[in-house]
């Protein structure tokens, strides 16, 4: 099982809105990063734990926990001219852009970026690499298990 960290708008999709979608399942589009992409496309499989986290907004941080919930697929906003997204060198024979589907499984408090600093155990984690701008990246079990037994209990 793998774990990641997977950044949201939350003007866009917060973890409040994807609980309260059919399923709790977001497709996660928009995604324009080729590492990023790399991540769904060839490193996600369904079941591996998200931290949901909000971002671009006046407090980021994490505000949720979810799990891919699907194999990768082509992000159809890629096609679609009106669309922020849009790639006018994609094509359908050969996607550029790949999106998994997200599970939100619960709302946890908000675990904001200063408090992920402060700690010891999570002094390696991508997210707080100066100049660290991807929107997924990947996060170690220890990572994990400092997150959800320690920060989201406490």
């Amino acid at each position: 099982m793998n774990y990641w960290l997977m950044k949201s708008e939350p003007e866009d999709a917060s973890i409040d809105d994807v609980l309260a979608m059919s399923k709790q399942t977001i497709a996660w589009y928009g995604v324009r990063n080729y590492q990023a992409r790399n991540f769904m496309r060839d490193a996600m499989q369904v079941g591996d734990g998200v931290l949901f986290y909000h971002s671009g907004c006046a407090v980021p941080g994490i505000a949720g926990l979810a799990e891919v919930a699907s194999t990768p697929y082509p992000d159809d906003t890629q096609f679609d001219p009106k669309s922020k997204y849009f790639d006018p060198k994609a094509e359908r024979e050969n996607p550029r852009w790949m999106l998994v589907d997200v599970r939100a499984l619960k709302k946890t408090r908000l675990i904001a970026l200063p408090e992920l600093r402060q700690q010891e155990a999570l002094a390696e984690m991508q997210i707080l690499r100066r100049g660290n701008r991807l929107s997924i990246t990947p996060v170690s079990a220890a990572e994990w298990r400092h997150i959800t037994t320690k920060l989201m209990k406490g």
